[in-house]
């Protein structure tokens, strides 16, 4: 198609125009002042319910929650379960640590924002809807609940259509039944769980009456960010309103995390334009060059399912000096540390090293995709063996990667598959037990995880990985490994 030199004209203003949008978007000062823009509203918020803890969904919400009022709980909401045609209650993100909370307090805050279009996200619009509805009737098949017992999925207003509901509302008997079959504990609740939505357009709050008195515990969803149609909309103090700034913050934080946001959130918010983000790089730079203490920032979580036997955590959590055992333990620990390496360096991955004790192995392998081979290779054909000679000495091991989440989860869900048994315990005397493994026994020993770690949330390649090498044939020996 040719264009004449009008349409070229407008074209090229159209294109820049949206460059101008997206640079402003991704601009830091304009992200850190609509944050605290929306910080304001979600304050206003929990104050009108000061019985109810807040709950940040991740990783988003943790922007708009200020930690003095945050609970020590997060949410694991994620948009895509809701992501029309894909709805889905997730065995891998259950979110039941949640259920203690919700009988303890009455019911939860939970924050969460979105990008330009929507008003509210799939996350709190769909997903939480999902999880209320599954969990109610979950619990009614476990626990007998009467006809009264409410089942009923309740969607926003306006934001979820009548037929969109009802195909959601076929699928929820089926994964009430999984996740009343599953291996994880639920609670028994003394009333449902009903979801309730605030936006900043909404005209006045729901009014809940006292806890005594409600017929149902309440799950109240806020969206922290106003609804712009073009997601940027120009403030008078300076700087451009983005809606949702709190997501994706890995295209415009320089490494910013909210934790290190609300630790140094006034001198951010009180810096010009034009030195902040020099501020934010020695913000940076400086948690990086402290990340390892001299003392534990958080302590590995055990897996309660093995008895505690295996723990999981992040290597920036732990001290420089690894002890004998964790402070929490009574057993000596044994640790091993899957350390980030450049994708381009191999160098240090054909090999693990031990330290003077040999009860620490450490090995490297890139994050990303192109770890992937290295960890079916390389980290898994290595750390098992060293886990089961550490197991029969009695220790209880220590594994940690970068984020605690993915590599670290993989390599525990394949000991727990290998060494215990259907009950959760130590086989005795310690032998293989990969012959009896199948997709169902990995998958219930990674319910066991997310039952202790609700944070794991290995990838599908690493889960794939795990699969590989304890249903195939075991040529993956072969490898070098330590003895």
């Amino acid at each position: 198609m040719n264009l004449d030199n009008h349409e070229v004209s407008e074209l090229k203003l159209v294109q820049d125009a949206l460059a101008h949008i997206r640079k402003e978007s991704l601009d830091l000062f304009n992200r850190v002042h609509s944050i605290e823009e929306d910080v304001a509203f979600v304050r206003q918020v929990c104050a009108a319910y000061p019985d109810l803890p807040v709950i940040p969904n991740l990783r988003c919400g943790a922007w708009y929650v200020d930690p003095a009022l945050a609970s020590q709980h997060a949410a694991y909401f994620k948009s895509t379960d809701g992501h029309f045609g894909n709805w889905s209650f997730n065995l891998r993100r259950p979110n039941l640590h949640l259920l203690p909370v919700v009988i303890g307090s009455g019911g939860f805050i939970l924050i969460d924002s979105t990008r330009a279009g929507k008003r509210i996200p799939d996350a709190l619009s769909k997903t939480v809807p999902v999880w209320c509805a599954v969990v109610n009737r979950a619990v009614q098949i476990k626990y007998h609940r009467d006809a009264s017992w409410n089942l009923e999925l309740y969607c926003p207003p306006g934001v979820v259509s009548q037929q969109e509901k009802s195909q959601i509302e076929a699928k929820l008997d089926g994964w009430a039944e999984s996740l009343a079959s599953s291996s994880y504990e639920l609670p028994e609740l003394t009333k449902p769980l009903r979801p309730l939505w605030i936006t900043p357009l909404t005209s006045g709050f729901p009014n809940l009456t006292p806890s005594s008195e409600r017929h149902f515990y309440p799950v109240v969803c806020i969206s922290a960010s106003k609804q712009i149609q073009e997601g940027v909309e120009r403030r008078s103090n300076g700087f451009c309103y983005v809606q949702g700034s709190g997501d994706d913050h890995e295209l415009w934080g320089m490494g910013l995390s909210p934790q290190l946001f609300w630790q140094h959130r006034e001198s951010i918010l009180e810096s010009d334009r034009s030195t902040l983000e020099s501020l934010v790089a020695s913000i940076v730079s400086q948690s990086t060059q402290s990340s390892r203490k001299e003392d534990w920032d958080m302590i590995p979580t055990p897996v309660s399912r093995v008895g505690g036997l295996l723990r999981i955590g992040t290597l920036s959590q732990l001290p420089m000096a690894l002890p004998p055992r964790v402070p929490d333990s009574t057993v000596d620990a044994a640790y091993v540390l899957i350390l980030p390496t450049a994708s381009e360096d191999h160098s240090h991955t054909v090999q693990g090293t031990r330290d003077q004790q040999n009860n620490v192995l450490k090995l490297s392998m890139p994050e990303g995709k192109k770890g992937q081979s290295i960890f079916l290779q390389t980290v898994l054909p290595q750390s098992i063996p060293f886990i089961a000679s550490r197991l029969s000495e009695g220790r209880q091991i220590c594994i940690c990667c970068n984020d605690g989440k993915d590599a670290s989860v993989g390599l525990a869900l394949t000991a727990i598959q290998m060494f215990f048994d259907d009950e959760g315990q130590l086989v005795h005397p310690l032998r293989d037990l990969r012959s009896s493994a199948t997709k169902q026994s990995i998958a219930t020993r990674l319910q066991w995880i997310i039952a202790s770690r609700p944070e794991a949330n290995p990838s599908r390649a690493t889960l794939k990985r795990v699969n590989e090498f304890l249903l195939s044939p075991p040529t993956f020996w072969s490898h070098p490994r330590p003895s």
